[in-house]
C-alpha cells in the first residue's frame, strides 16, 4: 500500500493527465497516497469536437482555456486528486503553443516560449512544498513531438535538479527518488491497430505501431501500474474532457472492442531510481514506490 505516499505529475494540457495517468492516479489516491498534478498550460489551443462550443476555438472567442480549466476539475474530481495546479499560477501564465510550426508557436507567452529556468523555477517552489518521492511526466520527444510536451519534460527534468540546489530559489531542497516518463509498449499498440482494423476503424491513423512516436519497444518499458479496478473511474474522467475526447473515437471504440482492460494498465520508463520490488512476467515494477517505503 502507498499510504502516505507522495507522487507528483506534471503534463502539458488538461487531459493529458487522465489519458495518460489516469488509473494510476485513482489507485494512489485509493491507496492513501498525496497526489500532485501540475498542468502547464489550459489547453486553449485544442480542437473543439463538441459542435455546440465550437465558438471556444481559439480562432473565435478564444474561451477554451477557462473551459478547459473546469473540465479539469471534474475529471480530478472523479479520479479523486484534490491537489491540481496549473504551473505558474496565479502569477505566470503560460498559453497553450499549438502543434510544431504553427503560427501560434511564435507568440510570446506560450509554453514553448518560456524561459526553461524560470518555469522550472516555478515546479521548483511545489517540488520543495510537497517534497514528491515520484514524479511522472514525459519522454525527451514527450511523447509524440507537440511542443508543450516537449517543454513540459524540459521544465519537469530541469525542475528536479533545481530543486536540490541549494543555491537556487527558497526553501528546503529536495531530492525526488525516482522519476518516470510516461510510455506505451509496441505490443499493445500493434493489439490496438489489430482490434480498430476489425471493426473497420483506425487507431489515430497508424497502419502499423512503428508509426506512432509513442510506441517504445517493450524491452524499455521498465514499469506497469494494474489499475483496472480503477479503470471506469479513468473513463468517466476521459468523458469529462469532452471538447477533447469524442465517445464515439478510437479511445472508447478501443474499449469497446477490447474491454476496459485496455485502459487499466498505464506504462512507465524509469529514468531515475533503481527498479526494485515485486515483478512481473515481463520483469517490470508493479509499483512505482517499490525500494521507497
Amino acid at each position: 500500500m502507498a499510504k502516505n505516499a507522495r507522487l507528483l505529475l506534471v503534463h502539458a494540457h488538461p487531459d493529458d493527465e487522465t489519458i495518460n495517468n489516469g488509473a494510476t492516479m485513482a489507485k494512489y489516491v485509493a491507496e492513501g497516497a498525496f497526489v500532485t498534478l501540475v498542468t502547464c498550460t489550459r489547453g486553449e489551443e485544442g480542437e473543439v469536437l463538441l459542435p455546440e462550443l465550437s465558438n471556444l476555438a481559439s480562432a473565435i472567442d478564444d474561451g477554451l482555456g477557462k473551459h478547459r480549466e473546469l473540465e479539469l476539475a471534474n475529471a480530478m474530481k472523479i479520479i479523486g486528486v484534490s491537489d491540481f495546479r496549473f504551473l505558474g499560477a496565479p502569477n505566470i501564465f503560460w498559453r497553450d503553443s499549438g502543434m510544431m510550426e504553427t503560427e501560434s508557436n511564435n507568440r510570446p507567452d506560450v509554453f514553448w516560449q518560456a524561459d526553461l529556468d524560470l518555469a522550472a523555477g516555478e515546479l521548483v517552489k511545489i517540488i520543495r512544498e510537497v517534497k514528491p518521492e515520484v514524479m511522472v511526466t514525459y519522454d525527451e520527444i514527450g511523447g509524440y513531438g507537440h511542443p508543450d510536451h516537449i517543454q513540459a519534460h524540459r521544465v519537469a527534468m530541469r525542475a528536479a535538479e533545481l530543486a536540490m540546489d541549494k543555491s537556487f530559489g527558497e526553501g528546503e531542497i529536495w531530492e525526488i527518488s525516482k522519476i518516470y516518463w510516461n510510455t506505451i509498449p509496441l505490443s499493445v499498440i500493434e493489439e490496438g491497430i489489430s482490434a480498430m482494423k476489425e471493426v473497420g476503424s483506425d487507431f489515430f491513423g497508424a497502419e502499423k505501431a512503428e508509426d506512432l512516436p509513442f510506441a517504445k519497444p517493450d524491452g524499455l518499458v521498465t514499469t506497469v501500474i494494474d489499475g483496472e479496478a480503477f479503470v471506469e473511474k479513468k473513463m468517466a474522467a476521459m468523458k469529462a474532457h469532452a471538447t477533447q475526447i469524442a465517445l464515439d473515437g478510437p479511445f472508447f471504440a478501443l474499449s469497446n472492442k477490447l474491454g476496459l482492460k485496455v485502459w487499466g494498465q498505464e506504462f512507465y520508463t524509469l529514468v531515475k531510481g533503481i527498479k526494485a520490488g515485486t515483478l512481473d512476467a515481463n520483469g517490470r515494477e508493479t509499483d512505482l514506490f517499490a525500494g521507497l517505503r
